[in-house]
């Protein structure tokens, strides 16, 4: 299955994840954060700096989880106005 082009509001949420994430980290550094939630320090660091555009659900659930930050208020916080327009998901 060929996966369609990530569009550039694609691209805008997944910097703003990194950023969140980021700012949550915030003095602690990105290999104690790695190590605690179980990934290495390129994903951590492709995440934040939005490299890594849709991160796996369970691999920002492990982050999320490592910095005490729920995986809906990370949602929330990236959402804008766009609609899902996309066939298959969820509005």
């Amino acid at each position: 299955m060929v996966r369609p082009p990530l569009s550039s509001w694609d691209r805008e949420r997944g910097r703003q994840l990194g950023r969140l994430l980021r700012e949550a980290r915030g003095e602690r550094s990105m290999v104690d954060v790695a190590a605690a939630c179980g990934v290495s320090v390129d994903t951590l660091r492709k995440i934040e700096t939005g490299r890594i555009p849709t991160p796996a659900l369970f691999t920002v659930a492990a982050v999320a989880a490592t910095l005490n930050i729920s995986v809906d208020a990370l949602v929330s916080a990236c959402q804008d106005e766009k609609p899902v327009t996309r066939p298959g998901l969820i509005a």
